[in-house]
């Protein structure tokens, strides 16, 4: 029988599942509805998409290094508490995920998921009992490509020099966790970003009652402030404030091409519970 996108498209309403597996379900349930959502359930495959809906703001990073330093990959897999993440079982699928990554040479998590990670993914969902999902994966190329990922797996950073040893490279990237640049070089702020910026000191500064061209004066000023303290290039080095990024690149011939800092669940709300005025609501309902 000849499955339409309108049976998989009622399959995925009822069950909240992917497409594709709604599709597997159906092409193996021969077009029955019913059989194949039976089928999920047995499988367990529903109880991971229930769960599909809860913040998962906790997690790991996992890491892959080239071993001649040509490319690394850098992957943040979350789950719902920090008490999860410490499952071993967890543990290992994060670097799985990286490993997997690394091996197909991408960093399109829903083409890794497809190709047969979540299959995995569901059925330790269904183990733990929490939701898992890959957030993001980066994937960095180069003549010297170094990472970093502090000791608790949580943060985490990719760095490609056009020369260089590893020990520089892995000392960059340490640094890029520790003081968190926004970009690599003053050259990769997004424009609009820096508009921002300058439009804020420029309502700033007119609030002085200077002269015209001291309020310019003192806008170009903080604005190039700014730059160098979101730059990684213009950042103290973190082992050696007397030194710039820039002036190791320099000493080493070398030039920072890449910079990706991932720092775990940033960005994600967090959903505050208050556990005490939880039991107390759940007392006074039994009353």
């Amino acid at each position: 029988m000849a499955i339409t996108a309108a049976m998989v498209k009622e399959l995925r309403e009822r069950t909240g599942l992917g497409m594709m597996d709604c599709k597997k379900a159906l092409v193996a349930s021969e077009g029955d509805l019913e059989l194949a959502i039976e089928q999920l359930r047995k499988d367990g495959a529903l109880k991971a998409a229930k769960k599909a809906g809860r913040t998962t703001a906790e997690g790991l990073l996992g890491l892959r290094v080239a071993d001649d330093g040509s490319s690394a990959v850098l992957a943040e897999v979350n789950i719902e508490t920090d008490f999860a993440a410490r499952n071993e079982r967890f543990i290992a699928w994060v670097q799985r995920v990286a490993d997997q990554a690394f091996e197909a040479g991408t960093d399109d998590v829903a083409a890794l998921l497809e190709a047969g990670l979540e299959g995995e993914r569901e059925a330790l969902v269904q183990e733990i009992g929490e939701n898992i999902t890959v957030r993001r994966i980066a994937r960095v190329t180069g003549a010297r490509v170094a990472a970093y990922v502090h000791a608790d797996n949580r943060k985490g950073a990719l760095v490609a020099l056009s020369a260089g040893d590893e020990a520089l490279g892995k000392d960059l990237a340490m640094h890029a966790v520790a003081l968190n640049p926004k970009v690599a070089t003053p050259e990769a702020l997004d424009p609009a970003d820096l508009a921002k910026e300058r439009e804020i000191y420029e309502a700033q500064a007119a609030e002085s009652g200077k002269p015209a061209e001291i309020v310019a004066k003192m806008v170009e000023g903080r604005v190039n402030k700014y730059k160098a303290e979101v730059s990684m290039t213009e950042q103290p080095f973190v082992k050696d404030g007397n030194v710039k990024v820039k002036d190791l690149l320099k000493d080493a011939g070398a030039t920072l091409e890449t910079m990706i800092r991932f720092e775990v669940g940033e960005g994600i709300e967090k959903e505050e519970t208050d556990f005490a005025a939880e039991v107390a609501a759940q007392v006074r309902g039994e009353a």
